[in-house]
């Protein structure tokens, strides 16, 4: 039966449990991090707002990403030569392209969000209300699982010969593409289409709002307003920054670096799956008093 072998970061042990307890605790921060955040935002009446409940989809999509890794990444460092069968690989390729561009979308929303909170304040209420946001989440959700699909419908037709071993220990579009012996042109071309019409106009559509953000503060005369608006946008940026730098920067490596060492693109690859799900729950805590109370009373 087709099987893509798995494999681990270059140079360190494939079979040594040893290997998988610092990606373990990662895994479990993220766990924390992000019921945490969204058993806060539950709890908090005052953070039953358009803002803190796209935080809280946001919260679900990190969570949809790292899960559907898991079983993968720890399986590698315990079972050598870890083998996946070509439709779970499937599977789990439709599944991280899906919760990425469900992450993509939901960024934009909450960059409209922050938009209409520093530019019309006192339209916020009338124009997020509980409703547009319900039906803007039901949207992203809809949209990344349907762009997505083509992208496995034609990986599935594709004939498969040689080494299948991946580079990564887990599977994804562009690995497995290279891999095909077939003609990968259609597979390839609307893979790129599908990355360009989400994440790219996506990326566009969160560097318009800071845009126009940025030019209404500047307009502000009192620098204490000025401090206060930007103080409500540090959260959802370094958000963006965590999950379009390593995004791209893989990206880019998959299509032009193959010069360069097997270990770029691994780093990268476990950098995109994993550190914007552990960071964000932290960011958030940090900036927002409700959270982070909550979050201590849980814990204490």
């Amino acid at each position: 039966p087709l099987a893509f072998i798995l494999t681990g970061i270059p140079g360190v042990a494939v079979s040594s449990p040893w290997a998988a307890v610092p990606l373990c605790c990662l895994y479990l921060l993220m766990l924390l991090g992000n019921c945490c955040l969204l058993w806060a935002v539950r709890a908090e009446h005052a953070l039953h707002t358009p803002m803190y409940q796209l935080l809280s989809l946001l919260a679900l999509a990190d969570l949809g990403l790292s899960l559907c890794t898991l079983p993968t990444v720890l399986a590698v460092f315990c079972v050598p030569a870890t083998a996946l069968p070509f439709r779970a690989c499937l599977a789990q390729m439709y599944f991280i392209h899906t919760f990425s561009a469900i992450e993509s979308g939901v960024l934009v929303a909450m960059a409209f969000d922050r938009f209409v909170a520093v530019c019309h304040p006192l339209r916020y209420g009338s124009v997020l209300s509980g409703s547009l946001v319900a039906r803007a989440g039901a949207l992203i959700v809809l949209r990344g699982a349907c762009m997505v699909l083509p992208v496995a419908a034609l990986m599935a037709r594709m004939p498969f010969c040689g080494a299948r071993v991946l580079s990564h220990s887990f599977c994804l579009h562009q690995d497995m593409l290279r891999l095909a012996c077939g003609d990968v042109r259609p597979s390839s071309w609307y893979g790129l289409s599908a990355v360009v019409l989400t994440k790219g106009l996506d990326s566009l559509a969160i560097l318009l709002s800071y845009v126009l953000i940025l030019r209404a503060v500047l307009g502000t005369i009192s620098p204490g307003a000025r401090a206060k608006a930007f103080s409500t946008c540090v959260c959802h940026l370094c958000a963006v920054l965590l999950f379009y730098i390593p995004l791209i920067s893989l990206s880019v490596i998959h299509r032009f670096g193959k010069h360069l060492p097997p270990l770029a693109p691994t780093l990268l690859a476990d950098a995109y799956l994993l550190v914007p799900p552990v960071l964000n729950p932290l960011v958030y805590s940090w900036k927002t008093k409700p959270i982070r109370r909550r979050i201590l009373l849980l814990l204490c």
